[in-house]
């Protein structure tokens, strides 16, 4: 009988499990047919699974707009892969600074941590404090700097936490009797044994700055510095602004015709996924272990 109701229920648990993969995969796979799709089809028809006309109308478009989607291509790679470098580090030193029972202030230093996850100082004292005082407006800092991704409450506290569960303290302090200070404590010793961890929240903070567009619809006016997700925005925006000025307007008109409006966003959209799909694969055994031993205390 307990075989039997075992079998049940894992038969139940595969059933739940792989109608969740279905809702996660549908919508990616939808996105991708999309995409293929005529425009003129989906203007008609709507989005399907099996659309009436395919067309490769959309990549053609952006073959024509190739320079300065590679141009945002790049600097997408380049905040991304600066970003989550240095937030790791940033996030690490600091978690692991937390998890030292010996760190004077340590309780203050914490409650300072979560505070910043309940309140920050609203977007428009923010926005002057960065533009006014840093001047950052049209640099490459607007989009590492302004935002919770680089160094963030949540990964700082998930980092802490798992410290303090899987470094124990006399690995420390042997290495302290042996001449070791601090940082080569961390770096030589800490750091290689926090994989689990160290990927998990690598791959948050890398998404997080991949899939940001906010700081640059704030503080990046020049398109030549657009990253692909506010070059995806811009595309929206410029449709939207053709199709409130196509009355009376044939040049406007003209232009909104030859553009697959709908087809090229899911175009952007998958070239924008891609590198996500191929990174994700190789971090998540470490991505499960570190988000539940990382979040085993409070």
């Amino acid at each position: 009988m307990k075989k039997k109701r075992f079998h049940a229920s894992a038969a139940v648990a595969n059933v739940v499990l792989c109608l969740m993969c279905c809702f996660c995969i549908l919508p990616i796979l939808l996105l991708i047919i999309a995409s293929f799709t005529d425009n003129d089809t989906v203007f008609r028809n709507g989005y399907s699974y099996f659309p009436e006309k395919w067309s490769l109308g959309a990549y053609e478009y952006l073959v024509t707009q190739s320079e300065t989607i590679t141009r945002a291509y790049g600097i997408s790679i380049f905040i991304t892969l600066v970003g989550t470098v240095a937030g790791l580090l940033f996030t690490a030193m600091f978690g692991y600074a937390l998890s030292r029972k010996i760190l004077r202030g340590r309780r203050a230093m914490n409650f300072f941590v979560f505070f910043t996850l309940l309140f920050n100082g609203g977007m428009v004292p923010t926005y002057l404090m960065y533009v006014n005082t840093f001047h950052i407006k049209n640099t490459l800092w607007a989009l590492l700097i302004p935002s919770n991704i680089l160094i963030n409450g949540f990964n700082i506290l998930l980092m802490r936490t798992y410290f303090e569960g899987n470094i124990p303290d006399e690995l420390i302090e042997s290495a302290k009797i042996d001449g070791a200070g601090e940082f080569r404590i961390f770096l030589q010793i800490v750091f290689p044994i926090s994989t689990p961890i160290l990927a998990t929240v690598g791959l948050l903070i890398g998404v997080g700055f991949w899939n940001d567009w906010y700081n640059g619809l704030l503080y990046i006016t020049d398109t030549e510095l657009f990253s692909l997700q506010n070059y995806l925005n811009r595309i929206l925006l410029d449709i939207q602004f053709m199709t409130q000025s196509m009355s009376g307007n044939v040049d406007a008109a003209s232009a909104l015709a030859k553009m697959p409006t709908v087809t090229v966003r899911m175009a952007i959209a998958v070239i924008g996924i891609v590198p996500l799909i191929i990174i994700f694969p190789f971090f998540q055994k470490y991505f499960a272990k570190g988000i539940t031993v990382g979040a085993v205390k409070g």
